[in-house]
């Protein structure tokens, strides 16, 4: 299944589940409500939703796992809102919470190309254009 078919909220799920289970080593409903900021019966209903798109697997009430191509899109949104966020932040100067707020969205809009093209700036002048001070 191709990413483009995966709206950005899905999108955003998958990642949120991944940090959950790299960083807390499960993701439960509850988990993902509170990182999302959003109800319980949310989550559910777009759980429901990528169990049917195949990209998650929960067995009644138990923690949410991404089955392999969920955690193939999962991490292509994580690389991008990363790369994003690094360049926003050490290439122009933009504060962190703003840059973070901005790379969620546009990690969701960019083209491959643009991203392709970005990453291997980014490779290439990784200290050449750091706005902070430390060229």
């Amino acid at each position: 299944m191709p990413m483009q078919n995966v709206s950005s909220s899905m999108q955003d799920y998958l990642e949120v589940i991944l940090n959950l289970i790299e960083n807390e080593e499960t993701a439960r409903v509850t988990d993902i409500a509170n990182k999302l900021k959003i109800a319980k019966a949310s989550v559910n209903q777009t759980v429901n939703r990528l169990k049917r798109l195949g990209l998650v697997q929960q067995q009644a009430y138990g923690p949410v796992e991404l089955t392999l191509k969920g955690r193939e899109i999962a991490e292509i949104v994580r690389k991008r809102h990363r790369k994003l966020r690094e360049f926003l932040v050490d290439v122009l100067g933009v504060e962190k919470t703003v840059a973070e707020t901005d790379a969620c969205l546009m990690e969701h809009v960019i083209s491959v190309e643009t991203m392709e093209k970005l990453t291997a700036f980014l490779k290439h002048c990784h200290n050449c254009y750091r706005t902070d001070g430390k060229n």
